[in-house]
């Protein structure tokens, strides 16, 4: 009956159609004139409310055919659609994220403050154009690092990296402690968003895909790289042996990279509690800020202090660039030096030389068990360090108990976001 009616209306709309319009302009007359004119028109009653039974059913029709709209947000709600197709393409979907509700999504006021308290209030940077030295030509893997970084940034350009490895990624180590302080921090949920785990090794990286939406696999490529290739950086790499000075500088050259992309950084190490956002503590005018030992006085400009790359934040310029060109390149006229100690070298001279305004943030704020005399003030502190000790399960065990002793400080003092 339905089909019988949609065509008769397709038939009455080529016999009637052309005079309907005449008949839509006498709506103000007298009804008998109307019905007068329909008549001689041969259009009657039922022939009219076929005609519309017949729109309605076209117009169902339409609809139903229409594809269903894709949901606000995807995976853990931080996800555009686009971006989710995009991540499908680099592998980096996580395979169990199911929608979420549109609620989860955060707004456009708070991507705002978000962008003004990550990236201290920058401008965004120029690109640099020079590419890192010591880092092998581009694998088919590499080339999704731009795609990452450009769907991780923050409105100024502003990326979070951590980099691990199995060992360090195996379910119930440091991997998830590090990635529940940012879910139950103070205001660094959100900061997840901006996060690329950078994995070295496979199992790392098929870790990080069930554990987090943006994941890059770090492979070296090349005649430059070949030994770095064939190392094996899985396991927990102690201070000074083994592959630890290998992947030391490897991780400063992703960071060059990194730069000479035009994005600026924030570099974490994944044995590192979040509890407050750590940029909140570096200077606007900082090109170069890292975290420290132990911190003596209150100048933080003052570089009397023994560097610790467990935290650094890094502005993407030409000169920031090339202080780390400068870097590296000492590095290797020092061999058997992991690069904080060349750093400690060479700091005043680059710093004079390329203009780099550098600092160390106060142990204060970015803590750690190197500086136990400072004690632990959760008014202040925003990260916490397990430097200064040895082994993995030394460092998961410790850490936990400082993060114990964060909420029951959050907890008593009413913590919120």
């Amino acid at each position: 009956m339905l089909v019988r009616t949609f065509y008769s209306t397709i038939d009455f709309t080529h016999d009637c159609f052309g005079e309907m319009d005449a008949v839509a302009l006498q709506l103000g007359a007298e009804a008998s004139r109307r019905t007068g004119r329909m008549a001689a028109l041969g259009c009657s009653r039922r022939d009219l409310l076929g005609f519309f039974l017949g729109a309605a059913a076209t117009a169902a029709c339409v609809v139903l055919l229409q594809p269903a709209a894709p949901p606000c947000s995807y995976g853990y709600g931080l996800v555009a659609p686009e971006d989710y197709q995009e991540l499908e393409a680099l592998g980096n979907a996580t395979a169990h994220a199911a929608p979420s509700p549109c609620s989860l999504v955060t707004p456009a006021g708070q991507h705002q403050e978000l962008a003004t308290t990550l990236g201290n209030g920058t401008a965004r940077p120029e690109p640099c154009t020079t590419k890192p030295s010591g880092m092998a030509a581009a694998s088919p893997d590499d080339d999704n690092l731009p795609k990452l970084l450009r769907m991780a940034a923050m409105d100024d350009k502003t990326v979070i990296l951590t980099l691990t490895n199995e060992a360090f990624s195996a379910p119930g180590s440091l991997l998830d402690l590090f990635l529940h302080s940012f879910r139950v921090g103070v205001r660094t949920a959100p900061l997840l968003r901006h996060l690329v785990i950078v994995a070295v090794d496979a199992k790392a990286y098929k870790r990080c895909r069930h554990v987090h939406r943006l994941c890059y696999h770090l492979r070296a490529n090349g005649t430059a790289a070949a030994a770095a290739a064939a190392a094996d950086y899985s396991g927990e790499l102690p201070f000074m042996k083994g592959n630890y000075l290998a992947m030391m500088w490897r991780r400063n050259r992703l960071q060059a990279r990194v730069l000479a992309l035009g994005y600026s950084f924030v570099f974490t190490d994944v044995d590192i509690v979040w509890l407050r956002n750590p940029l909140l503590r570096v200077p606007v005018g900082a090109d170069l800020a890292m975290s420290c030992d132990k911190f003596y006085g209150d100048n933080p400009y003052d570089l009397d202090k023994k560097a610790n790359g467990g935290l650094v934040y890094a502005r993407a310029s030409a000169r920031t660039a090339a202080f780390y060109e400068a870097w590296y390149e000492a590095g290797r006229a020092r061999p058997g030096k992991n690069e904080q100690d060349v750093f400690d070298e060479v700091k005043r001279e680059l710093a004079a030389r390329h203009g780099v305004a550098a600092q160390f943030v106060d142990t204060a704020y970015l803590g750690g068990f190197c500086d136990r005399r400072k004690g632990k003030d959760f008014n202040k502190l925003c990260t916490y360090h397990g430097n200064c000790l040895v082994g993995m399960e030394t460092k998961l065990r410790k850490l936990t108990r400082v993060f114990a002793e964060w909420n029951k400080f959050r907890t008593k003092a009413k913590l919120t976001d």
